[in-house]
């Protein structure tokens, strides 16, 4: 507070209001980009995680307990806990993550590096023979 009112001071009666309000402009901007919005892209997110469930996948709770889908209901679902198989019914957003999304787009991604590798070597072998 005490920067604000020496700022004013030393922009004299007139400018002081403008350039406080400057201040208070930037701030709302940078709160709003770095705290608003990657929020409500996360939201955003889970949100499409939990529409694109579907009977089979294997899932964590935000308890904790793993499970595969057994049946989806507007805004349930009842999975099947994988040892003991037992039948729980949760609300859809109790889902954390989705393992079985997440295990396939690790055996994607492990499969683009390793093309990329492989790509990498035939072009190192391709200058050793030039």
């Amino acid at each position: 507070m005490y920067l604000f009112l020496t700022a004013a001071d030393s922009t004299g009666a007139a400018g002081g209001g403008a350039s406080m309000i400057l201040m208070f402009v930037v701030l709302i901007a940078v709160f709003y980009f770095f705290m608003i919005r990657p929020e409500n892209k996360r939201k955003k997110e889970a949100q499409q995680m939990r529409d694109s469930l579907k009977v089979g996948d294997n899932i964590t709770t935000i308890g904790g307990i793993i499970g595969d889908i057994v049946s989806i209901k507007d805004n349930s679902i009842v999975i099947e806990t994988t040892t003991d198989r037992v039948r729980v019914e949760f609300a859809k957003f109790a889902v954390s993550t989705n393992n079985t999304a997440e295990k396939e787009a690790a055996k994607q991604k492990a499969a683009a590096l390793a093309a990329r590798k492989e790509q990498k070597e035939k072009e190192k072998k391709a200058k050793k023979d030039k």
